[in-house]
């Protein structure tokens, strides 16, 4: 029974951050790391390989793990590359990450934070004067945004449901457009710093703030002061560019068609240009846990700007995303990480603090912004968490 309890607790981990704050339940931030270098266990192997077992399924076309812990490590893949030939998943495959692109905003930021380019208590619209209106009185400080506590309203986008945004899958809509249709909805009725809303909008002005300090694109700036670092030579800013360059596995979105079969629409190719920021980045399994582990021990962002990845907002009631990650407790142990889901593509990078217990995934889910949870991925959540 013990064993089965634990599977479930460490399922409910990434499912949680995955979730957002309105599925979390309401605790209060971690003082101190919680260690588990005292579990000398390597991973689960047999429960890890069962995990991804059977791909494709209606679930998801393809997998890529990569566990770590005190005991060794653990890679694997499953699947297929694309539905119409009979070529196994790439394991060194690139991926839409999603969210996962702000882990990398945030850090961007605060490494600009420690070399004194930006404030973190300054207001945002000091900043960026020019973008928000006389409406937003109160002082939207640049942390507030790191940490979804501005009450600022979403951006608009293509549409609400797959079949609008699939329709304009190959058109642009640019950050710029975004910001200026959610500033000018007003601010949420709430003071700055006292509410936690988890919104892309938040990592788009964020993008903003650093073309706007640095003079220089979003994309040059995240990839000298964090990609370069952490060794993530297969990661990139598509932009407006629809298409995953290099290796990668097709992506699908199951549709329901009108006589009630299913059918898997491919969405590789989209430009997704308005994600920018906060979730246009493409990337492997291997750099994102470079990203985690070079982040983790300090390796990109200095102290004390490092704290703030390991912060939540005090006071905020269940609050549990710090700047550009989020946390979630199973089983005695803190985890911090971070999901991300594009139409084809889910994906998480996680672990303890202490970087004694890592997972990274990419699942390519046929139901990606879905709000059901995927078996595959409750699976290797709960093998690689053993």
């Amino acid at each position: 029974m013990r064993a089965r309890t634990h599977a479930v607790l460490a399922a409910s981990v990434v499912l949680a951050l995955a979730a957002g704050p309105l599925a979390a339940p309401a605790f209060a931030a971690p003082s101190a790391p919680v260690s588990s270098s005292a579990n000398r266990k390597g991973p689960a192997e047999e429960a890890l390989r069962a995990a991804i077992a059977g791909l494709p399924n209606q679930y998801a076309t393809a997998a890529l793990v990569r566990v770590g812990t005190p005991g060794g490590d653990w890679h694997g893949s499953a699947g297929v590359r694309d539905l119409t030939g009979d070529g196994p998943a790439r394991p060194d495959a690139r991926f839409r990450a999603g969210s996962i692109t702000k882990v990398v905003t945030a850090a961007t930021v605060l490494r600009l934070a420690a070399q004194d380019e930006i404030d973190l208590d300054a207001p945002v619209q000091s900043y960026l004067p020019d973008l928000f209106t006389p409406e937003f009185e109160q002082p939207i400080s640049v942390r507030h945004l790191l940490n979804h506590t501005s009450g600022i309203k979403p951006g608009d986008g293509f549409g609400d449901d797959f079949a609008e945004v699939y329709a304009h899958r190959y058109e642009t809509l640019t950050p710029q457009q975004v910001a200026a249709s959610a500033i000018a909805k007003g601010p949420e009725d709430f003071v700055p710093g006292t509410r936690q809303q988890y919104l892309n909008i938040n990592y788009t002005i964020l993008g903003l703030l650093i073309e706007k300090v640095t003079g220089r694109s979003y994309a040059s700036q995240a990839t000298r002061l964090v990609l370069r670092p952490a060794g993530m030579h297969h990661t990139y800013f598509p932009g407006t560019d629809p298409h995953i360059r290099g290796p990668h596995n097709r992506g699908y979105q199951a549709v329901e068609r009108p006589d009630g079969t299913t059918e898997l629409v491919d969405v590789t190719e989209w430009n997704q240009a308005d994600r920018w920021a906060a979730g246009d980045m493409i990337s492997t399994t291997a750099d994102l846990e470079r990203l985690l582990t070079k982040l983790f021990r300090g390796r990109i962002v200095p102290q004390p700007e490092l704290e703030e990845m390991f912060t939540t907002p005090a006071g905020v009631p269940g609050a549990t995303h710090s700047a550009g990650l989020q946390y979630q407790e199973a089983d005695g142990q803190v985890f911090w990480g971070k999901s991300g889901a594009r139409y084809g593509y889910s994906a998480f990078i996680g672990g303890t603090r202490d970087l004694s217990r890592t997972l990274v995934y990419s699942v390519n889910s046929t139901d990606a912004k879905g709000t059901a949870r995927n078996p595959v991925a409750d699976a290797i959540t709960a093998a690689a968490l053993r």
